[in-house]
């Protein structure tokens, strides 16, 4: 059945068959589970030949539920009324009525002057949720551009945008081109691509500080771990060139007051990998934190701070303790029951208790 058929379109069904006559004979008929898209109807053509036909109540959506499924069942009038069952299994036919869809709106790009013909620019992607011919997606550039002084090529099927000729960024440092994307059906979009050309004459200055991809990071470990092991890593970025762009990484200097409880922490100054360098004992330590330096190689270095919070995990590593009755003396515990206890009296009660946390301190008896 296409997708945005009309409602109260019918499609007809090979009804049921009853030996019977009269009211033995086929009575109703049902859907089973009931669903929000088909009901059935049916009529009497002749005493044992009903007409069965299912009526489309809302339009169906081939992007949202590409099949459907579900039991119509034919009751007689008998007593006790008997029933049979056919499975019906609905194929949802794609129609065109989903254009392509850019990923961005505006796509950037930046070319370095005096470039060759044929180097890429950059890639742009449209998608359609449409299938076959109706989600085949082809580009290109605007009518309204004159292909004689375009100084870009798009390849149709893949996108991607290429030079025709070197750009020269005394002339024009930015080409703003239009690009269309159409699927099989003729349905399409647009999208702008801003080609910026830069000159690699310019020198850096170290005006920008490294960011880190995080506010602040969280990392963990399970107590007991080996040594030295790898749990997490940091990572900054600066937006500056060559040397002023390296980002180095290392434990910040705190004040006496502030060190943190455990100095077991280290960071890789290239990587920002960051590792555990000692065992932990949850019972001990349950979490900690440092602050990680990323700087730059500029002069003078710039440096941005994040927090990096180390939690331990617990694992079982203790028994469960008993407090009471005491187990340090050799005899064992001795209660006093009244002769005249009944059955439920309550003798005593065990108490005990475990270091560990979670699942691990759950105690039975």
């Amino acid at each position: 059945i296409l997708e945005r058929s009309d409602p109260g379109s019918r499609f007809p069904l090979v009804g049921a068959r009853d030996l019977d006559i009269g009211s033995n004979s086929i009575q109703a008929y049902s859907i089973f589970p009931e669903n929000e898209y088909f009901s059935v109807s049916y009529g009497s053509r002749s005493e044992n030949d009903r007409s069965v036909e299912l009526t489309l109540e809302k339009p169906l959506d081939r992007e949202e539920q590409p099949e459907l499924s579900f039991t119509v069942i034919a009751v007689d009038g008998g007593s006790p009324p008997r029933s049979g069952t056919t499975q019906v299994n609905i194929i949802v036919l794609d129609v065109n009525d989903n254009a392509p869809v850019f990923t961005q709106k505006i796509y950037v790009g930046q070319v370095l002057e005096n470039s060759p013909e044929g180097s890429a620019v950059l890639t742009v992607v449209a998608a359609d949720r449409d299938l076959g011919v109706n989600g085949e997606i082809t580009y290109e550039f605007s009518k309204e551009m004159s292909q004689t002084d375009n100084p870009f090529t798009i390849d149709s099927m893949s996108g991607e945008i290429k030079l025709t000729k070197p750009l020269d960024f005394e002339t024009a440092n930015t080409q703003e081109v239009t690009v269309t994307a159409t699927d099989g059906g003729g349905l399409s979009a647009i999208c702008k691509v801003l080609v910026e050309t830069f000159s690699v004459d310019i020198s850096d200055v170290n005006d920008n500080a490294p960011v880190f991809n995080q506010t602040s990071y969280t990392m963990y470990v399970r107590e007991n771990n080996v040594p030295s092991v790898f749990v997490g890593a940091v990572s900054a970025a600066d937006a500056d060139v060559g040397l002023n762009a390296k980002v180095t990484y290392s434990l910040a200097p705190v004040a006496a007051a502030e060190r943190p409880s455990c100095s077991c922490i280290s960071v890789n100054s290239e990587s920002g990998h960051v590792f555990v360098l000692r065992p932990l004992d949850y019972e001990r330590l349950r979490q900690t934190q440092v602050t990680v330096s990323a700087s730059d190689a500029g002069s003078p270095p710039l440096r941005a701070n994040v927090t990096v919070r180390l939690v331990v995990l617990d694992e079982n590593d203790n028994a469960p303790l008993v407090l009471y009755p005491g187990q340090e003396s050799s005899p064992a515990s001795t209660e006093l029951v009244p002769v005249s206890a009944e059955a439920g009296y309550l003798i005593t009660k065990v108490v005990a208790v475990d270091a560990d946390s979670g699942q691990n301190s759950w105690l039975s008896y």
